[in-house]
C-alpha cells in the first residue's frame, strides 16, 4: 500500500511514469483504463474548495470509480471522534481516500490508522498534486509531443516563486524541485522565508535542496523558466490582510518583473488568484499565461496519481 502525502513519496522513476500516464489519459480522454473500478473513494474535505473537489470527483468518475464526497462538518470526526477511529471504518468502507484539511499531521494519522492509500489534496505544510501537475504544465512545453522524456526535461530548469516563500505551495516546490532537479529561486519578504520545517523534511529524505531564498524579486526572476505566484491572505489569515498586502506588495508578478524572466517564461498561479494583489490582471491574463492549461491539468495528473497508487495496493 502506498500514500501521496508529499512529493517524495514517488520516486524519481514513478514521476517520470505519473507524466507519461497523465499525458495518455489527457490525449484519450474517455477512453482510459478503468483502474478504479468497483472502488469506492473517499473525498473528505475540510477546506472550501473549486478545482481539488471538481478534479478528484470527476477523476475517480472517470476511472470507473465511485467517489464518495464527505463534507468534514456532517461527520463524526467534527464532533470528537478520532482521526485514527474514523480512518479504521472509512477503511472498512472504502478503497482510497482522498483528503484537503488544515493540520498535515492529521493526514499523517489518517495514512498510519487506515488500511488504505491516502492522497494529500492540500495541507498547511504541502500541495504535492498541485506541484505534480505544475511541472507536467511546464514540461508539456519544454519537451512537446515527448512524454517520455518530461520528467527528464525538467532537470536544471529554473523556477521563481514570488510572495509568501512560506505557505504550502512554495514548501511543495522547495521539497519537489530538489527531488526532481529543478533550481527554485524564492523571493519574499524577510520573515516570511521557508521554515525549519521544509528545511528538516529535505535532511529526512535525503536532499540537500536546490533553493535558494532573496529579498530581492529581480534576483529570483533572473533567468527563471517559469514564475509562480500564490496569493497573499490564505484561509485563516484574514485578520493579517491589510499587514500581508503592504508587506507582499514589491513581490507583485507584473509585466516589469516578467521581463527580467527568459523571454520563454511562463507564468503560472495555482488559483484562485486576485488581479491587482500578487499578479497584476494584464500578466493573469496574458499571452504568457498557463494557469488555466494548469487548472485543466489537474485532473488528469491527480488520474494518473489515482490509477498508480491503485496498482501499487
Amino acid at each position: 500500500m502506498r500514500h501521496f502525502l508529499k512529493e517524495t513519496d514517488l520516486t524519481a522513476a514513478e514521476t517520470a511514469r505519473v507524466f507519461e500516464s497523465s499525458a495518455r489519459m489527457k490525449s484519450s480522454r474517455g477512453s482510459e483504463s478503468p483502474a478504479l473500478a468497483r472502488q469506492s473513494w473517499g473525498l473528505l474535505f475540510f477546506k472550501k474548495s473549486t478545482r481539488t473537489r471538481v478534479s478528484f470527483q470527476v477523476g475517480v468518475h472517470e476511472l470507473a470509480g465511485l467517489p464518495v464526497m464527505l463534507n468534514a462538518d456532517d461527520m463524526q470526526i467534527s464532533r470528537g471522534e478520532t482521526v485514527a477511529d474514523t480512518a479504521r471504518v472509512l477503511s472498512r468502507y472504502l478503497h482510497g481516500m482522498v483528503i484537503r484539511c488544515h493540520e498535515h499531521a492529521l493526514l499523517e494519522e489518517f495514512a498510519a490508522s487506515g488500511t488504505m492509500p491516502v492522497v494529500n489534496a492540500l495541507s498547511d505544510f504541502l500541495h504535492p498534486c498541485q506541484f505534480l501537475t505544475d511541472m507536467f504544465t511546464l514540461a508539456e512545453r519544454l519537451s512537446p509531443g515527448r512524454p517520455d522524456r518530461y520528467a527528464e526535461s525538467l532537470k536544471g530548469r529554473k523556477v521563481a516563486f514570488l510572495g509568501d516563500t512560506a505557505c504550502n505551495m512554495a514548501n511543495s516546490f522547495v521539497l519537489g524541485g530538489a527531488a526532481l532537479g529543478v533550481e527554485v529561486a524564492l523571493a519574499g519578504p524577510a520573515g516570511y522565508e521557508p521554515g525549519a520545517g521544509i528545511r528538516a523534511q529535505l535532511k529526512k529524505d535525503g536532499l540537500a535542496g536546490t533553493f535558494a531564498f532573496s529579498t530581492d524579486p529581480a534576483e529570483a526572476v533572473r533567468g527563471a523558466d517559469m514564475v509562480y505566484t500564490d496569493v497573499w491572505v490564505s484561509m485563516g489569515m484574514e485578520a493579517e490582510r491589510a499587514e500581508r498586502l503592504r508587506i507582499m506588495q514589491p513581490y507583485q508578478v507584473n509585466a516589469r518583473l516578467m521581463s527580467a524572466a527568459k523571454p520563454s517564461a511562463w507564468f503560472m498561479h495555482c488559483l484562485p488568484a486576485h488581479p491587482g494583489e500578487e499578479v497584476t490582471a494584464e500578466v493573469l491574463q496574458g499571452p504568457r499565461s498557463i494557469v488555466f492549461d494548469q487548472a485543466e491539468n489537474r485532473l488528469h495528473v491527480q488520474k494518473a496519481v489515482l490509477a498508480h497508487l491503485a496498482s501499487a495496493r
